[in-house]
């Protein structure tokens, strides 16, 4: 499996880190792109370097490239994960403006039918950003935001990172255990 993973220059960056942390105990591949505030945003909230997380990956992909590999439907990659995505990357990629790589990719993943997951970071929504995500869910999209569960009793932020990390592992069927899934309350289950 190939994967590509974005990280777009919003808050939350720490999502696609750990993500590409949790896919390199897997046999996946990651091909990287980072937004030029994605790095910039790696070294304000985080102990990375862009040229750390970048070593994290198999491939990394600049992000002004038109011509890489994985702006073309003839690579073959299995999907593609924005995490985090910035609602100006959201609103690119639910019109086809595809003025950069990430988003270009994005736009192949759709038109190849490959599962594209968006994790967008932002707060509170405007009725543009939803309509915005409405467009981009009815194009194939799964529109999946970073909303913690505490049913695990998490005792960590990076308790409540692995939980968003792992649902978007779940949308690609890529094995982990990084948190405990829900079994059913006893005497719940009959």
């Amino acid at each position: 499996m190939q994967l590509i993973v974005a990280i777009t220059g919003t808050t939350g960056v720490i999502y696609g880190i750990r993500l590409l942390e949790a896919i390199r105990n897997t046999e996946c591949k990651s091909h990287l792109i980072i937004s030029p505030w994605g790095e910039k945003n790696i070294e304000l909230e985080t102990e990375y370097t862009a040229a750390q997380v970048k070593a994290l990956a198999d491939y990394t992909h600049d992000y002004n490239n038109l011509g890489s590999s994985i702006s073309s439907g003839s690579f073959p990659v299995d999907g593609m994960a924005v995490i985090p995505c910035s609602m100006k990357s959201l609103s690119a990629m639910a019109h086809g403006y595809t003025n950069n790589l990430i988003n270009r990719a994005a736009d192949v993943t759709l038109k190849e039918k490959r599962k594209l997951v968006v994790v967008p970071r932002e707060t509170p929504l405007n009725l543009i950003h939803l309509n915005n995500m409405t467009a981009l869910c009815q194009a194939g999209a799964v529109i999946l935001p970073p909303m913690p569960a505490f049913y695990h009793k998490p005792k960590t932020i990076n308790d409540l990172v692995n939980q968003t990390v792992g649902k978007v592992l779940d949308q690609f069927k890529i094995s982990h255990n990084l948190f405990e899934r829900w079994h059913g309350m006893e005497g719940g289950d009959q």
